[in-house]
């Protein structure tokens, strides 16, 4: 089964093709008045079709199931189309007609059918030889009243529409035979009467204006006494008609043309059987060369990015080490801060101690007073425990110092192993790039080393197989030949020393040179023009 976009695109080229051969058919001597190019997949009118219309003054307009929504170009005008009596419309989507349509003097039928027109434009009572109007399945609401100006129309679809009301002037259409509509929707005139047929409405319609019926025959003998188009014309039947046996005629006409084409196709092929296998040769053999680069290329390529996520993988990793080191610096931060908070706080209690132990000894001195020692023992006393005290606040102070020391050489150490992680990281990311380099360069001279072998390879086998090389190689070699024969049959004829023998011989080597000569420039001009062609054929 054949795909649908398969599908889709071969009925676009045949409509395209329809379109084409159509326009064509028109221009040739011989061409009727009918200009059908339905079927074609338009969403506009071309140009060339109202330019042909006005030129070759076609009869009958053919342009129904295709994408219209509307006839004329802006390029255009509605008198390109004066001499038309047959619009065929139908199965469109045309949205309205030209307001100035009513110029079409001429105009014998038109039909509408199924387009979304909303409304009919008022000049539509001005196509005085319209005869049929099609508008069935279209959104119209309402008939303008200029639709009684139409004295000739006989015939008037106006179904599956959104109507309900006719308008009074249909009345004076005296020439109506059929008229189609949907009665059940109808409201003026009512669904009774309009269920009981045209003759019955029109009679509706004559009396709500105050004036007399008359059935349409007596009205229809001048109209088809000056109806001087042909059958085909009269109905969008007998159009329709010409439209099928047109597109049988067309059908045929394709066929030969596919026929043709088809010849010339297999002539095409036979003649591409024919080239040189030589040839064919070279250019598998550049296709082969050109398809083993683009290997080489796409894995060099690979190879690459996998450089570049391996490196990008790298370089996450050492940034996760980074930030934890840089966590571990924090949290040993937090650790030497409480630990110098704490010994901050111990050394506070020290000095609440130490002022306790003071005030004591005051008292103490007191009460020696009180007992009676002497000043000299209470000095003594006194100078030991400041001593003592002051001995102590001297360690406190020293072991403080000693763990601001180590916290500086600890902080130190981590910082000089970060920096060295990163210089080792900023090497290894140099080598790798270093490395890829290399391979970059080394894949680059091979490439370009087998490009000049294959260079080399094809000029020595089209040199080889160029037969005006080979023709003009054999006659140097012949001449060279032959000028030793002359020198060997010189020298034997020394002896001799005949003159006009020698006058000959001369002659004849001079002749030989100068054929020599003219052998060697030609045979370094078809090597300049081969080498030519290898050079265009390569950048090619």
């Amino acid at each position: 089964m054949m795909p649908l976009f398969s599908r889709k695109q071969k009925q676009s080229g045949e409509a395209r093709k329809r379109l084409e051969y159509q326009m064509c058919l028109t221009k040739e001597a011989g061409a009727d008045e009918i200009l059908d190019i339905s079927k074609c997949e338009i969403s506009e009118v071309p140009d060339a079709v109202f330019a042909t219309c006005r030129v070759l003054q076609k009869k009958v307009l053919i342009l129904h199931s295709n994408y219209l929504s509307q006839l004329l170009p802006k390029s255009c005008h509605i008198l390109d189309l004066a001499t038309l009596k047959v619009l065929d419309l139908h199965d469109n989507q045309i949205t309205s007609l030209p307001p100035d349509i009513g110029q079409l003097k001429s105009l014998r039928v038109l039909n509408v059918e199924r387009n979304v027109l909303r409304s009919l434009p008022d000049s539509i009572g001005d196509l005085v030889q319209l005869q049929t109007l099609n508008v069935n399945g279209n959104k119209l609401k309402l008939l303008p009243p200029t639709i009684g100006g139409l004295r000739c129309l006989r015939t008037l679809n106006i179904s599956e529409n959104r109507l309900s009301e006719l308008p009074p002037a249909l009345a004076n259409v005296h020439t109506l035979e059929t008229l189609t509509l949907d009665a059940l929707r109808m409201v003026f005139p009512p669904a009774s009467v309009c269920s009981e047929g045209t003759e019955a409405i029109q009679q509706f319609l004559c009396k709500k204006l105050g004036i007399e019926y008359c059935p349409p025959s007596q009205y229809l003998l001048p109209v088809l006494e000056n109806d001087t188009c042909d059958a085909a014309a009269d109905t969008v039947d007998g159009a329709l008609l010409m439209s099928l046996k047109e597109e049988t005629e067309w059908k045929n006409r394709f066929s030969e043309y596919e026929k043709r084409k088809e010849q010339k196709m297999l002539e095409k092929l036979e003649f591409e059987r024919r080239l040189d296998l030589g040839q064919r040769q070279n250019a598998r053999l550049f296709l082969q060369s050109n398809a083993e680069k683009n290997e080489i290329l796409q894995t060099m390529r690979e190879e690459q990015s996998r450089l570049e996520k391996g490196l990008s993988e790298h370089q996450r990793q050492l940034q996760n080490d980074r930030q934890k080191l840089q966590e571990q610096l924090r949290q040993m931060e937090k650790g030497i801060s409480y630990r110098i908070s704490n010994l901050l706080e111990e050394n506070r209690r020290q000095k609440q101690s130490a002022s306790i132990l003071k005030s004591l000894e005051d008292e103490r001195i007191k009460m020696e007073h009180l007992m009676a020692i002497t000043q000299e023992e209470a000095d003594n006393l006194r100078r030991k425990e400041v001593a003592s005290a002051m001995q102590q606040t001297l360690e406190e102070s020293y072991k403080n110092k000693l763990l601001q020391m180590a916290y500086d050489s600890r902080h130190q150490e981590m910082v000089y192993q970060t920096c060295s992680s990163l210089a080792d990281t900023d090497r290894r990311i140099q080598q790798i790039q270093m490395w890829q380099q290399l391979d970059q360069n080394k894949a680059v001279s091979q490439i370009l080393q087998e490009a000049e072998i294959q260079k080399a390879a094809f000029e020595a086998l089209q040199l080889k197989k160029d037969l005006m090389h080979r023709q003009i190689r054999e006659q140097i070699v012949l001449i060279e030949a032959e000028l030793m024969h002359l020198t060997q049959l010189e020298v034997k004829r020394q002896d001799l020393d005949t003159e006009e023998l020698q006058w000959m011989i001369a002659e004849q080597r001079r002749a030989l040179s100068d054929l020599l000569q003219q052998l060697l420039k030609d045979k370094k001009q078809r090597e300049e023009e081969l080498l030519a062609v290898l050079v265009s054929s390569w950048f090619f």
